[in-house]
């Protein structure tokens, strides 16, 4: 019997969840950084065997938005409760339940949808946590099963992954087998050039950025992918910042992107970056659009 479905995973900002699927998913798809925000988009990253298909939907955190850009990733979190079979409401072993874990919870505690608790970052967990914390957690919701996991150290994903497979009804296969995304290939090239900004710079700079994929074309004397690439900042100082002296920090963005890019696309890669300035975009719906952020 053939099994299927939606799963969504939900959580505070910086909690593992595109880690998590990275690692249930046996390779990178999902970016991931240590600043939280991220994940912007909803995405669906497809696992599938012959026994079974399962959707995850990575979501962003669930975060007071302060611009429209927050706003719309609030939406998108929220919007991936209805209409799957599973929620995977997901919270960290190395700190007690929140005011942002229990305003989750309570989301939650309106739905039909079954719901199991992962707690992440168990190898970073103090000696309190499971005689003082979790049960915590554990009364936030009534959650049909849980589990105590490493998304970075693939610590109990197993037992995970089988009770995900066996809460699944019968169903189709929605996706090819081949595929592993529900997104272009422009848009996880985007995502890759992000993540390293995200990874280089600090403060409100990396949150302060998107990226626009212009084109990518197949040279045809050889063997080498051509990707034109435009990061847009908010202010003229930003671009600075992402440039660097003598366009050392854009060089090692650029560097950085290109070999995991060439990994993921098993083409060697040219990569052209650019920076330009775009005024408050994170507050402009027209803009919002424009990078691929759906209202």
């Amino acid at each position: 019997m053939f099994v299927s479905g939606f799963v969504s995973i939900v959580g505070r900002p910086n909690v593992g969840k595109s880690t998590l699927i990275n690692s249930l998913l046996g390779r990178k798809l999902l970016i991931v950084s240590d600043k939280p925000q991220t994940t912007r988009n909803r995405i669906q990253a497809i696992f599938t065997t012959e026994q079974a298909q399962i959707i995850f939907l990575d979501t962003p955190g669930i975060h007071k938005p302060r611009h429209k850009l927050g706003d719309y990733m609030v939406r998108a979190a929220l919007e991936a409760l209805k209409g799957v079979e599973l929620v995977l409401f997901m919270v960290e072993a190395t700190s007690p339940p929140g005011p942002g874990d229990s305003y989750i919870a309570a989301l939650l505690r309106k739905i039909e949808t079954p719901v199991f608790l992962v707690v992440n970052k168990t190898d970073l967990a103090p000696a309190q946590f499971e005689e003082e914390w979790l049960p915590l957690y554990l009364q936030q919701g009534e959650f049909q099963n849980y589990f105590l996991v490493s998304a970075l150290q693939g610590t109990n994903l197993t037992p995970l992954m089988q009770a995900i497979i066996g809460l699944l009804p019968p169903g189709p296969l929605y996706y090819p087998p081949e595929m592993s995304v529900d997104r272009p290939v422009e848009f996880l090239v985007a995502e890759l050039i992000r993540e390293k900004i995200f990874l280089q710079t600090r403060e409100e700079i990396p949150h302060s950025t998107a990226v626009e994929v212009e084109s990518m074309v197949l040279r045809e004397d050889r063997d080498l992918l051509d990707i034109r690439a435009v990061i847009y900042v908010e202010k003229e100082s930003q671009k600075g910042i992402i440039i660097g002296k003598n366009g050392a920090a854009l060089k090692q963005i650029g560097t950085e992107a290109r070999l995991e890019l060439e990994k993921l696309l098993g083409n060697p890669v040219f990569l052209d970056l650019w920076v330009k300035v775009k005024k408050d975009w994170r507050r402009k719906e027209n803009n919002l659009r424009r990078f691929g952020y759906d209202q």
